[in-house]
């Protein structure tokens, strides 16, 4: 049977408006729901949900430029909290016609603006706002636009800038080229503007000096081929745009598993296989399948294409110290090429990081890794679901990408 067309697939938004419609008329058609008053408020929060995945809100969730989006808004008048162009930002949203409201001070939206900034002034680091992000989906009138930089020092910015990187580039007569980029052609009526939570903006950070284990030598990981030399080919130690690596990426780029080792893994007589791994057995033997049937390093290499990968002085340790234990002689050699291409950067998390309690879902030494991350602006790559679970639930927009687990095999 063929495969449908790609535009048959459902996205992201689509998948969860049918997940979220299907709860709703679930708890809907409970017969306990007129006697029980939790079922009624989880039904009204689903109704909300439902609300808030129907408005023009998932055209800004599914923004290139918008990142780790959350619904644990700080107070009322914010929309939604997340990542604008790898900053925290706040927004505030508005859908309604611009010929319906006027520019008042200290009153509508000027009085929501200001409110929303005081409170971002004076929230605590880990959800504390660098900028907000006003966005109006049909529009916006002269007055409010001049009254929001009057007033606020507001400043507009260019939505479709990040859909350039998407376009095709056709070459066509005399040499000229022809750029052509298909947005969302809602996005096109978006307005949106930023406004600076603190005078002067936030800390511009210059990347890091190339500090890596020793001199890197062109065409490192050649010597090794397949996968891994592809991967190796695609980072960029002087790039401006960076992505932070955490132990389970480093695990997940040398293991025998990502690199050809499924077949002899596979082969080897159960018992042996189970004498090894012991009581990791079921979880390794999933991996394995799992490579079978979608090679990790198509995910991982997109993860770093053009970019400078970083690691933090605990993720070095950690990775050096679970390589000797359990590294077979191929990932060893991995491990010594990968390293040479990685700029290793100080222990330095992020204030914000920082401000969150530090419990046993939110251990202090992955606040060390995703907060150093998170104070280079460079999002974490890791399998590790559960801290970044557990940091989406304090309200925090946390810049992430995931990648699926991979064990270091030993052979």
């Amino acid at each position: 049977m063929a495969e449908p067309p790609a535009a048959a697939c459902p996205t992201e938004l689509e998948l969860a408006r049918a997940q979220c419609r299907s709860l709703h008329d679930r708890l809907a058609a409970s017969p306990s729901l007129p006697r029980n008053p939790a079922l009624r408020s989880l039904l009204r929060l689903v109704a909300a949900e439902l609300r808030f995945l129907a408005s023009s809100s998932h055209l800004l969730l599914t923004h290139p430029a918008v990142r780790s989006p959350s619904r644990l808004s700080p107070l009322p008048g914010v929309d939604f909290a997340c990542a604008f162009r790898s900053r925290p930002a706040w927004v505030l949203l508005s859908a309604r016609n611009p010929s319906g409201f006027q520019w008042v001070p200290r009153k509508g939206i000027s009085s929501r603006v200001a409110a929303v900034l005081d409170a971002a002034r004076s929230a605590p680091p880990a959800t504390h706002p660098e900028k907000l992000l006003l966005a109006f989906a049909r529009g916006v009138s002269a007055d409010i636009v001049l009254g929001l930089a009057d007033e606020f020092g507001a400043v507009e910015v260019d939505l479709l800038a990040e859909f350039v990187g998407e376009s095709e580039d056709v070459e066509e007569e005399d040499g000229w080229v022809s750029v052509s980029f298909h947005p969302n052609e809602e996005m096109r009526s978006f307005r949106a503007f930023e406004i600076e939570v603190l005078d002067g903006g936030g800390e511009v950070l210059l990347p890091p000096p190339c500090r890596g284990v020793e001199e890197v030598e062109e065409g490192s990981g050649d010597q090794l081929g397949g996968w891994f030399a592809d991967f190796m080919g695609k980072m960029r130690m002087n790039s401006m745009e960076m992505v932070n690596l955490d132990t389970t990426a480093l695990i997940a780029i040398v293991s025998g598993i990502s690199n050809g080792g499924v077949g002899k893994l596979m082969g080897a007589p159960e018992a042996e296989s189970r004498a090894r791994f012991k009581c990791n057995y079921k979880f390794v033997m999933d991996q394995a399948q799992s490579e079978l049937q979608s090679p990790i390093f198509v995910e991982l290499g997109k993860a770093v294409d053009g970019k400078k990968c970083i690691i933090c002085e605990a993720v070095n340790s950690e990775f050096n110290e679970i390589v000797s234990m359990c590294g077979g002689p191929e990932e060893k050699t991995r491990a010594s090429q990968l390293l040479k291409q990685l700029t290793i950067v100080p222990d330095s998390p992020s204030a914000r990081m920082m401000d969150l309690p530090t419990t046993r879902k939110l251990a202090m030494k992955n606040k060390v890794v995703f907060g150093t991350g998170d104070h280079w602006r460079a999002p974490t790559l890791t399998a590790n679901m559960g801290f970044v679970r557990a940091v989406s639930q304090s309200g925090m927009p946390l810049m992430t990408i995931e990648h699926r687990p991979r064990a270091l095999i030993g052979l």
